[in-house]
Parts: structure tokens; sequence; C-alpha cells
């Protein structure tokens, strides 16, 4: 049982993890706007770093130094993306990047202020 445990299950999650970041590359290419690229770049990509790692932490059980770097990291992609992707979508929406003509509304528009950086709240109405 154990060599199902330490030999199959790691290799699936390996090739789920390859596939989610072979799908975070592939709408990056191909998605029309910085907003969508980073949106599957963000999600596919951190799942598919977790996937490895997890395989990384099945495949070496008992090895504690190695199972707390793997989990340290699973930890430290899952709370970076997200902050990253914001701060990216930030940065483009204030360098004024024009969303794809597809796109059905601007939630932002006239409510943040490129002076001041500030967003006013949608009851200010």
């Amino acid at each position: 049982m154990e060599a199902v445990l330490t030999e199959w299950l790691p290799a699936l999650l390996v090739l789920l993890g390859a596939s989610f970041m072979l799908l975070a590359a592939i709408g990056v290419a191909r998605l029309p706007d910085v907003w969508m690229r980073m949106h599957a770049s963000t999600k596919s990509a951190t799942f598919g770093v977790g996937c490895m790692a997890l395989a990384v932490v099945v495949s070496h059980l008992h090895e504690l130094g190695v199972e707390t770097r793997a989990i340290i990291i699973i930890g430290f992609v899952f709370q970076t993306a997200p902050v990253a992707a914001h701060m990216i979508g930030r940065a483009a929406y204030l360098k004024g990047v024009r969303p794809w003509r597809g796109t059905m509304r601007d939630e932002l528009k006239g409510r943040y202020d490129p002076d001041t950086h500030t967003l006013a709240s949608g009851n200010d109405s």
C-alpha cells in the first residue's frame, strides 16, 4: 500500500500540476486582455505549484525537513499570488490599459480618482 502512496500518487499529482500549468500558459498566450491573462496565470499556476509541492510531500513521507519546506512553499505561493495579481491588475488600470472590447462593464469607471488613487464606494451616488 505504501508503494502506491509513494509512487503513483506523486506521479498523478505531478501530472495534474503540470496540466494546470500548461492551462495557465495557454491562457496567458490566448486570452485577450491583461486581466483575463492574470486570472488564468494566477489561478491555474497556483494550483499547479500546489499539486507539485504536494507530490514532493507525498513522495518524501517521513522526511520532516522536506515536507515542511514543501508545505511552506505551498503557503507562500497561495498567499502571494493573489496579492501580486491584484497589484498587476491595479497597475494596468492606473496606466489606462484598455480592456477587451467584449468586456461588458467597467466597475471602476467614474469611481476611481487617478490623482489621489482613492476609490469611492458604490453608495456615494
